[in-house]
């Protein structure tokens, strides 16, 4: 990227957040299962609300402390697992662990471009977007452990 301007960072911000948006939307046209484009719309409508905080904070000024970062677990699953491929009619375990993924990339994404930037507001707003999406991340991973180990009755 080159430059620690605020403004172009949060730009930058808000195109990747409308990615996100537009991938799962398309993503949630080629899934069958109802719990599975539940998910889907859900984990997009946080990309849109992430979006719409970052135009605010843009143009509005709402100030880093309006993020706030929680404690989030990280399982792992998308670094031990391979991505598949989307595709009609996809196992819903396997769009749960597509979305893992990209929450994954959209993390280390947001990690990295902190990563080049001194310490003051944009290191702090992109950390704390990282945190967003590594939230998003353990969300899909938690979905996906449910697909695919399915509590059986009396185990």
């Amino acid at each position: 990227m080159g430059t620690t301007d605020l403004g172009d960072v949060i730009n930058l911000a808000i195109q990747k957040e409308q990615e996100a948006f537009d991938f799962y939307m398309d993503l949630v046209k080629i899934v069958a299962g109802k719990e599975a484009k539940d998910a889907l719309e859900y984990i997009a409508g946080e990309e849109k609300k992430h979006k719409e905080f970052l135009i605010g904070y843009r143009d509005k000024g709402a100030g880093a402390a309006a993020l706030k970062p929680g404690t989030t677990v990280d399982y792992k699953i998308a670094e031990n697992l391979e991505a598949p491929e989307p595709k009609p009619g996809m196992e819903q375990k396997d769009v749960y662990l597509l979305a893992a993924h990209r929450e994954k990339n959209a993390h280390e994404f947001y990690k990295s471009l902190a990563a080049v930037h001194p310490d003051g507001e944009a290191k702090n707003v992109l950390l704390t977007i990282a945190e967003e999406e590594l939230k998003h991340k353990e969300k899909m991973e938690y979905f996906y452990t449910n697909a695919a180990f399915v509590q059986t009755e009396g185990g």
